[in-house]
């Protein structure tokens, strides 16, 4: 993975709760979109959930059952950057 990719990746795991999380994981969503990893829907989940810095988008995602592939490619990289750090 490389280095970009990899910081964003690490963006849009922000835990919820923290100051500006939502805008860090809507601006990392804008990215994986751009790179044709998320498509439009799951995109404005992360737009509509950007200044809810307490809401977990991908909660959302699966309370409206959308972006399922963008939920399995995300826990599959997370596995994997997590790997990556270890």
């Amino acid at each position: 993975m490389d280095e970009e990719r990899a910081r964003n990746l690490r963006l849009i795991l922000t835990p919820p709760g923290l100051a500006w999380s939502g805008r860090s994981r809507y601006a990392a969503a804008a990215f994986f979109h751009a790179a044709g990893a998320m498509d439009e829907e799951t995109l404005e989940i992360y737009r509509i959930c950007c200044r809810l810095d307490g809401e977990d988008p991908c909660d959302v995602l699966r309370r409206w059952q959308v972006g399922a592939a963008w939920l399995d490619w995300l826990d599959d990289a997370a596995r994997g950057l997590s790997s990556d750090e270890a």
